[in-house]
């Protein structure tokens, strides 16, 4: 099996740093990198982008000019966008993470620091992994990576890329959700699992989502037992909770990255439709994807991933 550095021999390696990520710390972390790469003499050119509309362009260009190795610089939104611009294409992805999540990078085994990760990934190995797309009721598909759902964690969204977005880690999620919650109005939703012969779910809840990894919101593990290499995703429930247990909830969150058990519903499946019972949003990896009612399936061994040797 030829190495990653035998792929970038004649065509370099392109990283698409987001200037944005991490509420612009990735720039900071960006000439780390490079001394990386220059020392472990590994060919690459990088380019800051904007967002995903310039990724989108620029991604399917550095393929036809044959490139087969590109890095996502950034968090989970990042690598949303480098995946739905590569996928069905021959090439090598990694994501060096350097977002306010970063949730993708974890499952795959990367530590939260670029510079150890792209040490990691120079001499790792290729693994085909899983993503998740959406099909929102306006007609529009969308690969993400992580997690996504409707009800209170799409009605925060705005202010964990917002107001909140220079705050680190999970305390960025957790003060967004406490932000959106002071406007939330209890949501009923109804879970279908189209195929699998299981049960409709319904139930009135904080929020529905559905995860690929076993964390979100920079390392709320709602999903502990979601693999990115199984063909099924988790559909989870959180019931809809006062704001008194919401903010009984904090420091567990924070500290513990978990909820109690009696607070959450999980489903394990290929395919879920959210419904509900009144207009809502679809949310995905922090994107606001579209409107509900929205159709979430697995795309098993979607993109072929840089991560770190098995021991």
């Amino acid at each position: 099996m030829s190495s990653v550095f035998d792929l970038v021999r004649d065509h370099p390696a392109i990283v698409f740093v987001n200037r944005h990520a991490g509420g612009g710390r990735s720039r900071s972390r960006l000439a780390r990198v490079r001394a990386l790469f220059t020392g472990r003499s590994f060919s690459a050119k990088f380019i800051l982008t904007e967002g995903s509309e310039e990724m989108a362009e620029r991604v399917p260009a550095a393929i036809s000019a044959g490139h087969r190795v590109l890095l996502a610089m950034g968090g989970d939104g990042t690598l949303q966008s480098l995946v739905n611009a590569a996928h069905g294409s021959e090439v090598l992805l990694g994501v060096l993470p350097a977002g306010g999540g970063n949730d993708f990078a974890a499952a795959l085994g990367l530590p939260k620091d670029p510079v150890a990760a792209a040490e990691l990934m120079l001499s790792g190995q290729p693994c085909d992994v899983d993503l998740l797309r959406a099909r929102t009721a306006d007609g529009r598909e969308r690969l993400f990576v992580g997690g996504g759902g409707v009800g209170l964690d799409a009605e925060s969204a705005r202010y964990s890329a917002g107001v909140y977005a220079r705050w680190p880690g999970r305390l960025r999620y957790i003060a967004a959700g406490l932000r959106a919650l002071r406007e939330f109005k209890p949501l009923l939703v109804r879970a279908e699992f189209p195929g699998s012969g299981l049960p409709a779910v319904e139930s009135q809840v904080l929020l529905a989502g559905v995860l690929n990894t076993p964390s979100y919101g920079a390392g709320l593990r709602l999903a502990p037992q979601a693999r990115i290499d199984d063909g099924l995703l988790t559909a989870l429930f959180v019931k809809n909770l006062s704001v008194a247990e919401v903010l009984a909830a904090v420091p567990r969150l924070l500290t513990r990255g978990d909820l109690p058990g009696s607070y959450v519903t999980r489903v394990s499946a290929a395919r879920v439709r959210f419904s509900c019972n009144r207009e809502c949003l679809f949310q995905g990896d922090g994107e606001i994807f579209g409107p509900a009612p929205v159709e979430i399936e697995v795309v098993s061994k979607a993109v072929r991933m840089l991560v770190p040797l098995k021991s």
